[in-house]
């Protein structure tokens, strides 16, 4: 996909998100108020002991984040958030010392 098609996509995607959680609807800042609550958006997700029920809690974090992320950060954020393997994930985050 070209850098263009890309914003175009992405730039989309924030306006239906920007639509879905309008700061001045009411019943849209009630959702995500609710969300942010039931995902821990502000807290830990660790649940000592239990690393099952992390993992489920961390996953509605994520959802939660991403969400508040496409209503927050420019277009141009959103592609290099998204479009880039979390660091660490790739081996180019890491120089090899032989290099």
């Amino acid at each position: 996909m070209t850098p263009e098609k890309l914003l175009e996509v992405l730039g989309d995607r924030q306006r239906a998100y920007l639509l879905a959680f309008n700061k001045d609807d009411a019943a849209g800042l009630a959702v995500l108020a609710d969300l942010a609550t039931f995902c821990r958006a502000d807290e830990t997700c660790v649940v000592p002991g239990d690393r099952d029920r992390t993992y489920v809690l961390e996953g509605r974090r994520e959802v939660y984040l991403r969400i508040r992320d496409h209503l927050r950060l420019t277009t141009e954020q959103l592609v290099e958030k998204y479009t880039r393997p979390a660091k660490g994930a790739i081996s180019h985050d890491h120089q090899d010392p032989a290099d």
